[in-house]
C-alpha cells in the first residue's frame, strides 16, 4: 500500500478519531520499547472483533501490511510497522467481558492491562498467573503475542499455560474462535497454544479467555547474598528439588547488587550473587518444612540473609528487584538488553562464561532475572556514542547467543523475537523447522500482511546452515 491509497471506508467504518493518519499519530505509533522507529500510513483503534474484521478485509483488498499493537512496552520491535501500512491499536478495546469467579475464568478484550486483570481477579482471591514488569501498561494481546511471563513463572508457567481459548481474525479477514472454557480438552489441533508467542503474524486476537489460580494466603520472601554465583547456584538447585516449589526466584550478579546498594543499606561486602526466593501456601509452614527450605538455601557462600514474613515486609525485597532497569543507565547510555534461557544446571557454567565474554568484548555485562526456569536479562551496557564501543556490544551480544545454543538453551524466554532477533532463528531451529512455520503461516495469511517481517526469518535464508551447532 502507498501513502496515497483511499482509506476514506476506514475513516467512514471508525469515524475520524479512530483512523487517523496525522504525522503526528503516525509518529507516535510509530515505535516500541525495542527504540526503534517506522512511521505506519495509518493508525487505527478499532473497539470490537466486528470492526477488526472490517479493517483486515480492507487491508487484504489493498494488499496493506496490518500490524497489530497494545501500549508497544515490547522490547524487539514486534509492534513497529517496517513495512507501513496499518497499525491496529487495541487499546480501546480494553473491556472485561465476563469475570466468573466459581469457575475461575474471566474473559477480556486484547486491549485490557495486565494489572486491570489482577485487580478484577484479586477481588475474589484469585489471580492470573503471567506477572511481567509492565504489567501497567502491558496488555493481554502483547502478553499474549509474546507468551509473556514474569518471576513466577517458575512455579506457575507463562501465559500460553493460563490461555484457554481466543477469539481473532486471520488475515483474509476472518473471524474464528479457539479453545475451550475447561481445563481438559482432547479436540483436534491446538490452536490456541500455536497462537500465543506469535507476535501477531498469524492472527490478530481480539479477546482471551483466562484460567484463574486461587491466590496463596502465606508467603515467605527471603534474600540471600552468596560469594559466587556458582554458590548461588547450588542453592536454586536444592530448592528446585524439595517438595514445597518455589514461587519465584529471581537472581542478581555482582554487578547488578552494586547497582542496588544505595537503595538497600547494609549489604555485604563481596557479595557475587544475590537470591530473591518466594515460597508461597495456603497454609503456615510446618517447623520442619521451613527449616528444609532454609537448610536449601545455606549452602557455602551464604554471606547473608534476610526473610519478609508478610507482603509488607517483601515489598522493599522486590522494588529494588524492579528498579534495576532504570538503574542501568548509569552505567552507559547505551544498552542491549536480552532474554536468554539455559537449563539451570548450565547456569554456573553460563555465568562464568560470560564474564570472560564481557573481559573478551569490552563490553559492561549486567545480568539479572528469573533464575528458577534459567531465564536470565543479559544486559550489554556501553557508550552509544561511542561506534566501536556499540560494535563490540554488538559482537558481544552474537557471541552470548552462541553460548545460549551451546548449553542447550534458548534465545529469548519471554520478550519475543520481533525484528531484534528475526535472523538468529536460523542458528535456533533447522530449515525444516523453521519451512514448516513459513507454511503455517501463509495457511493463517496467505497474503503475507499480518505483521510482516517479525519473528520468522526470510525464507530464501532457510538453506543456510546453523553457524552454532
Amino acid at each position: 500500500m502507498n501513502r496515497g491509497t483511499d482509506r476514506s471506508a476506514l475513516r467512514a467504518l471508525l469515524g475520524p478519531e479512530r483512523c487517523r493518519e496525522d504525522p503526528a499519530t503516525c509518529l507516535a505509533y510509530g515505535y516500541d520499547n525495542s527504540r526503534r522507529t517506522a512511521r505506519p500510513d495509518a493508525v487505527v483503534f478499532p473497539e470490537s472483533i466486528e470492526e477488526i474484521q472490517a479493517i483486515v478485509e480492507w487491508a487484504a483488498r489493498h494488499r496493506a501490511a496490518v500490524v497489530p499493537r497494545g501500549l508497544g512496552s515490547n522490547t524487539t520491535g514486534a509492534s513497529v510497522p517496517v513495512a507501513g501500512g496499518l497499525v491496529v491499536s487495541t487499546e480501546r478495546m480494553n473491556r472485561i467481558l465476563e469475570f466468573l469467579p466459581r469457575d475461575r475464568l474471566i474473559v477480556a478484550q486484547s486491549g485490557v492491562t495486565n494489572e486491570a486483570i489482577q485487580k478484577t481477579a484479586g477481588r475474589e482471591g484469585l489471580f492470573w498467573p503471567p506477572d511481567p514488569s509492565s504489567a501497567p501498561y502491558s496488555t493481554l494481546g502483547g502478553n499474549i503475542g509474546t507468551n509473556a511471563g514474569g518471576p513466577h513463572a517458575v512455579r506457575y508457567g507463562t501465559t500460553r499455560d493460563h490461555v484457554l481459548g481466543l477469539a481473532a481474525v486471520d488475515g483474509r479477514g476472518r473471524c474464528f474462535r479457539t479453545g475451550v472454557r475447561t481445563t481438559k480438552s482432547a479436540i483436534g489441533y491446538d490452536l490456541t497454544r500455536l497462537i500465543v508467542g506469535s507476535e501477531g503474524t498469524l492472527a490478530i486476537v481480539a479477546e482471551a479467555t483466562l484460567r484463574l489460580v486461587p491466590r496463596p494466603t502465606e508467603c515467605l520472601t527471603y534474600r540471600v547474598l552468596y560469594r559466587s554465583p556458582e554458590e548461588a547456584t547450588e542453592s536454586l538447585i536444592a530448592l528446585l528439588n524439595q517438595p514445597i516449589p518455589p514461587s519465584a526466584i529471581e537472581f542478581m550478579d555482582g554487578a547488578a547488587i552494586g547497582l542496588i546498594r544505595e537503595s538497600i543499606p547494609g549489604l555485604p561486602t563481596g557479595a557475587q550473587a544475590l537470591l530473591l526466593v518466594e515460597i508461597e501456601s495456603d497454609r503456615p509452614l510446618e517447623r520442619t518444612a521451613r527449616a528444609r527450605l532454609e537448610q536449601c538455601l545455606a549452602h557455602a557462600g551464604l554471606m547473608d540473609l534476610v526473610v519478609a514474613e508478610s507482603p509488607e515486609d517483601a515489598g522493599p525485597l522486590w522494588l529494588a528487584r524492579k528498579s534495576l532497569s532504570p538503574a542501568l543507565r548509569r552505567l552507559g547510555s547505551g544498552k542491549i538488553n536480552e532474554d536468554v534461557v539455559v537449563p539451570t544446571t548450565r547456569l554456573p557454567q553460563f555465568l562464568g562464561e560470560l564474564t570472560a565474554l564481557g573481559t573478551e568484548h569490552e563490553t559492561a555485562i549486567v545480568t539479572f532475572g528469573h533464575a528458577g526456569n534459567g531465564n536470565l536479562h543479559v544486559n550489554l551496557v556501553f557508550d552509544a556514542d561511542d561506534a566501536a564501543a556499540t560494535e563490540r556490544a554488538r559482537l558481544a551480544r552474537e557471541a552470548v547467543f552462541r553460548l545460549v545454543l551451546r548449553l542447550d538453551g534458548v534465545i529469548s524466554g519471554e520478550h519475543g523475537i520481533g525484528l531484534s532477533k528475526r535472523a538468529f532463528m536460523l542458528w535456533q531451529l533447522d530449515a525444516t523447522s523453521l519451512t514448516l512455520m513459513q507454511e503455517i503461516k501463509r495457511v493463517f495469511d496467505p497474503l503475507g500482511l499480518l505483521n510482516p517481517g517479525k519473528l520468522l526469518p526470510d525464507p530464501t535464508d532457510l538453506p543456510n546452515s546453523n553457524p552454532v551447532k
